[in-house]
C-alpha cells in the first residue's frame, strides 16, 4: 500500500475483499481473484501471493491463480499440480488442514520447492485454508522474500478471506456443474443438442475458419437390444458406443448426443468432404466392433451422413438437415454405410416435407382426383375391368402420381384415411357408372397399402363401403403388391380371407419382383396375378422378361387365377403376351388414364379399337 494511501483496518481489507468476491462469476472468478490477491500482496508488503485448490480425486493441489504471476514459468512448472502424496510437509498439510499455518525459512522441505520454482532462495509464508463444511477445498498462501512476522489478528483475517475464497470455490463448482448439466447429455456426458447448435453457430459465423464438417450417426436397429436385453443394457452400448467415439476422434472435436441412439461428430480443425468422409469410413468400422453386454458379445451396425458447411454461406439447421438427409439415405440404401449429403438429396428433401405438410389438407379440401385405367382383352378390345388411380394436382409441382405422396401417406398415419377416400370415391364413381350404363359387367379394380391391410378394422370398412353404394358381391377387386404378403403373411392371410367372404376379390399388384409369394399362392385367397411392367415393357426384345413372363404365365394356369400383364406399351409386347396365352392387359398402348367421365363414356361404348398386324413367332 503507497505511503499516501491511509492504511485500512484489517476488517475493513476483510470487507472489501467479500465485495469483490462476491460479484465475481464462473466466467470471472479467477480474474477476480488475481486481483484480490494483488491487493492483499499491497496490503501485507508481501511479495508473492497464490490460491490453489485441492482435489481430492486425484489427490493433489492445483495452482489457480497467483500475483504477480511468474515470468519464465518451467514446463512442466513444478508448483503447477503438487501430489499430496510426493508433497513436502507444507504442501502435504495442505490437503486437510483447517487453520492458518506459518512457514519460516528453517524449514528445508518448503525452501526447496519455493527455490525450485521461482528462483527464490530464502522465504517465509502465511497460508490459510479453504473450508467448506468438513472438506479442505484449498489454500491462500502469502509468500515474503526473506523472513516475516505474522501476528495472530492477520491470520485471523486470513482465515476470514480463506472463508471467502472458499464460499466462491463452492459457488463456481455449482455454476460449474449447472452449466456442464446444460450442456452435456446425462447418459453419455457427451455435449447435447444445445451445445451443439452453440458450437456450430460459432464455427459458422462469417469471417469463422471453413469448411465445417458434420458427421450425423445412427445406429441401426438398437430396439433390438432393448427389445432382447432390456434399457439398462441398452444404455450401456450407447455408452461404449460414446467412449468408442471419442476414442475414435481428436479430443479436440465436439461430439454430440441428440438422444436415443443419434450422435453428431464435429471436427475442431477445417475438414474437407473427403477428409470427412474418410473419418466416417473409420468410425463405422470402430463402431462396428462388438460389445460385451450380460455375457453376450453384441454388435450393431451404424448409418453415418456425412454434410460440409461453409461460414458466412451455411446456417447450423442448413448443414443438420443436410447431414440428416444423408443418414437418412445410408439407411434407406440397407445401413451400414456413408452418405454424403448432395444438392439431389436436399431437393428430395425439401419434396417430401412439402409432400407431408399439405397432404392432410389435400385430403379434406378436394385436391384428390382419381383417374382410371381400363383393362382390356387384348383379342376383342373389350373393356374387362378398370383400374383406380389417385393423383394430386399440386399448385405449385403440378400433377403428382401416388409413388409421390403414398409412402409419405404411410410414414405420417393418413394411408388409412388416404385409403377410404380413394375406395369411397371409387365406389361412388363405379356405382354411377353401374346405374347409367345397363349391364354393365366389369370390374373395379382399387389400390391398397401395406398399411390399411393390416390395419384393424380394414376388412369391415371395405364391406361397409361397398353395402353403402349397393355393389355386388366380385364385382370390386383390392390390389396388393407382393411385398406385401410376406411381411406378415399371418395377418395377411387372415385379413385376404376376411375380403373374400366380404365378396371381395385380390389381386397380386407388381407380381414377379421377389418371386416371394411364390410357396405360398396355394394357400392365399387370390383372383388375379398381374405381371409387372418391369417384365413386360421389353417383350419382344428381351429373352430374359420372355422367360420371367412364360413363367408367370404358367404359375396363373396352374393355380386357376386371372392374369393380367401391366405397362403394356408396344404392339410387339402386346403380340408376345397374346401368342404365350395372356390376354388381359393394361398400359398405354390400350389406353391413357381416364376421369370419371370418359371411363363412363368409354364403359358405354364397350371396347377400345386394337388392332395388332401379325403375331410374331414363338
Amino acid at each position: 500500500m503507497s505511503a499516501q494511501t491511509p492504511r485500512v483496518s484489517l476488517d475493513r481489507l476483510v470487507t472489501n475483499v467479500a465485495v469483490d468476491l462476491m460479484a465475481s462469476s464462473a466466467a470471472t472468478s479467477k480474474s477476480v481473484a488475481r486481483g484480490v490477491l494483488g491487493m492483499m500482496v499491497e496490503y501485507f508488503d508481501v511479495d508473492v501471493s497464490f490460491l490453489r485448490y485441492n482435489d481430492h480425486s486425484i489427490r493433489a493441489s492445483v495452482l489457480v491463480a497467483e500475483w504477480p504471476e511468474r515470468p519464465g514459468v518451467p514446463d512442466p512448472d513444478p508448483l503447477g499440480t503438487v501430489y499430496f502424496a510426493d508433497a513436502d510437509p507444507v504442501f502435504a498439510q495442505s490437503e486437510h488442514g483447517k487453520k492458518p499455518l506459518v512457514f519460516r525459512p528453517e524449514n528445508q522441505d518448503y525452501q526447496r520447492r519455493i527455490e525450485e520454482g521461482r528462483n527464490v532462495p530464502q522465504t517465509s509464508m502465511a497460508a490459510a485454508p479453504l473450508v467448506s463444511g468438513d472438506v479442505t477445498t484449498g489454500i491462500i498462501g502469502f509468500v515474503k522474500f526473506g523472513d516475516r512476522e505474522w501476528r495472530p489478528e492477520e491470520l485471523n483475517a486470513l482465515e476470514a478471506i480463506g472463508s471467502l475464497f472458499a464460499q466462491v470455490q463452492a459457488r463456481v463448482a455449482a455454476e460449474e456443474r449447472l452449466r456442464h448439466l446444460a450442456e452435456h447429455d446425462d447418459l453419455t456426458g457427451l455435449y447435447n443438442r444445445r451445445a451443439l447448435l452453440d458450437h456450430l453457430e460459432k464455427r459458422l459465423a462469417p469471417g469463422s475458419d471453413g469448411p465445417v464438417a458434420t458427421l450425423f450417426f445412427d445406429l441401426d436397429r438398437l430396439k433390438t437390444i432393448n427389445d432382447y436385453l432390456g434399457h439398462t443394457a441398452g444404455d450401456w452400448f450407447i455408452r461404449v458406443l460414446a467412449d468408442r467415439l471419442q476414442q475414435g476422434t481428436k479430443r479436440s472435436s465436439l461430439i454430440a448426443r441428440l438422444g436415443g441412439d443419434e450422435f453428431v461428430v464435429v471436427p475442431a480443425e477445417p475438414t474437407s468432404a473427403a477428409d470427412a468422409e474418410e473419418l466416417a469410413t473409420h468410425l463405422l468400422g470402430v463402431l462396428r466392433e462388438r460389445v460385451a453386454i450380460d455375457g453376450e458379445m453384441l454388435n450393431r451396425t451404424v448409418s453415418i451422413g456425412v454434410a460440409v458447411g461453409t461460414p458466412g454461406r451455411d446456417t447450423t439447421n442448413e448443414l443438420l438437415r443436410r447431414a440428416d438427409q444423408a443418414v437418412m439415405t445410408a439407411k434407406a440404401e440397407g445401413g451400414n454405410q456413408v452418405a454424403m449429403a448432395t444438392d439431389a438429396m436436399a431437393l428430395e428433401s425439401e419434396f417430401r416435407n412439402d409432400i407431408e405438410l399439405h397432404l392432410q389438407n389435400v385430403i379434406e379440401n378436394g385436391a384428390l382426383f382419381l383417374r382410371y385405367l381400363p383393362e382390356v382383352d387384348m383379342r376383342t378390345g373389350r373393356v374387362l375391368a378398370t383400374e383406380a388411380l389417385v393423383r394430386w394436382e399440386h399448385p405449385t409441382r403440378g400433377l403428382l402420381s401416388p409413388a409421390s405422396f403414398i409412402a409419405v401417406a404411410e410414414s405420417i398415419n393418413l394411408a388409412g384415411e388416404l385409403g377410404r377416400w380413394v375406395l369411397r370415391t371409387a365406389c361412388a364413381d363405379f356405382a354411377r357408372w353401374r346405374s347409367t350404363v345397363a349391364g354393365l359387367d366389369v370390374e373395379l379394380r382399387v389400390n391398397v397399402s401395406p398399411v390399411q391391410l393390416v390395419t384393424s378394422g380394414f376388412v369391415e370398412t371395405v364391406a361397409g363401403i361397398l353395402a353403402e353404394f349397393d355393389l355386388p358381391p366380385g364385382s370390386v377387386c383390392v390390389e396388393i403388391t407382393e411385398s406385401v404378403v410376406v411381411q406378415d403373411l399371418e395377418t395377411t392371410t387372415i385379413t385376404l380371407n376376411g375380403l373374400r367372404d366380404a365378396g371381395v376379390r385380390v389381386a397380386i399388384d407388381d407380381f414377379g419382383t421377389g418371386y416371394s409369394v411364390f410357396s405360398h399362392l396355394k394357400s392365399l385367397p387370390v383372383d388375379v396375378l398381374k405381371v409387372d411392367r418391369s417384365f413386360v415393357t421389353d417383350l419382344g426384345k428381351s429373352q430374359d422378361d420372355l422367360a420371367i413372363v412364360r413363367a408367370i404365365i404358367a404359375l396363373a394356369d396352374a393355380f386357376g387365377l386371372q392374369l393380367v400383364a401391366e405397362g403394356v406399351e408396344t404392339e410387339a409386347a402386346a403380340l408376345t403376351l397374346l401368342h404365350h396365352g395372356c390376354r388381359r392387359a393394361q398400359g398405354f398402348l390400350l389406353s391413357q388414364p381416364l376421369s370419371s367421365e370418359d371411363m363412363l363414356a368409354l364403359l358405354a361404348q364397350g371396347r377400345v379399337s386394337v388392332h395388332f398386324p401379325a403375331e410374331p413367332e414363338a
